[in-house]
């Protein structure tokens, strides 16, 4: 078997993997990456699980044919939805056991319990994501003494992509689900953005959680938690890690329009980007 060495891909539905994105590649910006975003066909957090499964492992068979050896699911409806059954009945299949596929629950989820003092949290994310119940199955099995209290937020990533983040409109919607969810358990001390698009909006919920008079609770956005697992993982995996090649080259592809992909992916990435995002059809 020839063994291929090439970038890290990292996939998301839509544009928030890129906050996912930004934190590995800013802790690890020797290597290579892919990054291919579902655009036109985003957002998964309305899908069925079954249609998520097939657009994710599309991508993922994309990733790998482009030459990456190793895919992260920077998407919670993609991981919650479709990593496991890539990983236990896909992979298998392709002939290659080197490849690996990554997503970013379990290191959130890793990382919150150690954070809880209650062992009481909070999850805001999408409808898919909360009704998968990934969340709560990774802590059954890791951390049973924690309680997971979940809120579906279907409205924050259309209001967010549309630039509305600073608008009254947004900031009644938001405080509405945290008062829900907090109102289902008063103990929660920290709270995961389970949607790779909430970082964006931090600031606005530590905003109303002082309105609410608990500015304690903790915010865990996941791009950090995502990238130090990362490398320990591929610490802990040196068969994975010397596949990956190391030239700090960043490539974007998108399945959407170019202009509407330049755009957000600076609202995302933090900074002024220059990238050329390729158009890609399935």
């Amino acid at each position: 078997m020839i063994v291929n060495h090439g970038p890290i891909g990292v996939f998301d539905s839509g544009f928030g993997g890129l906050s996912i994105f930004r934190e590995i590649h800013k802790l690890m910006p020797q290597y290579d990456y892919i990054f291919l975003g579902d655009n036109g066909r985003a957002p998964y957090g309305d899908r069925s699980f079954e249609v998520v499964y097939q657009f994710t492992n599309q991508a993922v068979r994309r990733l790998f044919s482009m030459g990456c050896p190793l895919v992260i699911l920077a998407c919670n409806t993609a991981s919650a939805r479709a990593l496991r059954n890539i990983q236990v009945n896909d992979l298998p299949k392709l002939g290659d056991p080197t490849k690996r596929v990554l997503g970013v629950i379990r290191p959130t989820i890793e990382r919150c319990a150690d954070l809880s003092y209650s062992k009481h949290i909070g999850l805001l994310a999408t409808q898919a994501t909360v009704a998968s119940r990934s969340y709560e199955m990774e802590l059954e099995k890791s951390h049973p003494e924690v309680k997971l209290t979940s809120r579906a937020c279907p409205r924050w990533v259309r209001l967010i992509e549309q630039g509305l983040q600073d608008t009254p409109e947004m900031h009644d919607i938001v405080k509405e689900d945290i008062e829900v969810m907090y109102d289902a358990d008063p103990e929660i001390d920290t709270i995961i953005l389970g949607c790779t698009h909430y970082p964006l909006i931090t600031s606005l919920i530590q905003r109303i959680l002082q309105e609410m008079e608990h500015p304690e609770i903790i915010l865990m956005p996941q791009g950090r938690p995502v990238a130090y697992s990362l490398k320990d993982y591929l610490f802990r995996h040196p068969e994975v890690e010397t596949r990956l090649t190391r030239r700090g080259t960043c490539k974007f592809y998108t399945s959407g329009t170019l202009t509407n992909f330049d755009h957000l992916a600076e609202l995302f990435l933090g900074r002024n980007v220059r990238v050329q995002a390729n158009h890609i059809e399935w």
